[in-house]
């Protein structure tokens, strides 16, 4: 099993910057693919950014595509998804996952909210 917990969230003003954090701990040399989804309101949760234990490649969503970075430590504990230039559409519940050969677990969410 993989515990991840996330950090960072908050009110930030359209065009600021915020940096979410998840720790992950237990099987944690299971983890094959890492990611970063969200589930505004009313809609369904959404991929938002993924990167693979190898750490060679990502992937974003096309809406956040040049605006958010994914990323992580070099103990392979802790993932950032680094937002700029946020806007209102991106105000949303953000949540980690971890894609384990033993299935995949989410973190509880941490809140971020754009607006003025």
């Amino acid at each position: 099993q993989v515990q991840l917990v996330e950090s960072g969230g908050g009110l930030v003003q359209p065009g600021g910057s915020l940096r979410l954090s998840c720790v992950a701990s237990g099987n944690i040399y299971n983890i094959a693919v890492m990611g970063w989804y969200r589930q505004a309101p009313g809609k369904q949760r959404e991929l938002v950014a993924t990167m693979p234990s190898s750490g060679r490649f990502t992937n974003y969503a096309y809406s956040v595509k040049g605006r958010f970075t994914i990323s992580r430590d070099s103990a392979e504990t802790t993932w950032y998804l680094q937002m700029s230039s946020v806007e209102p559409e991106d105000t949303a519940a953000y949540y980690c996952n971890a894609a384990t050969n033993g299935g995949s677990f989410w973190g509880q969410g941490t809140q971020v909210t754009v607006s003025s």
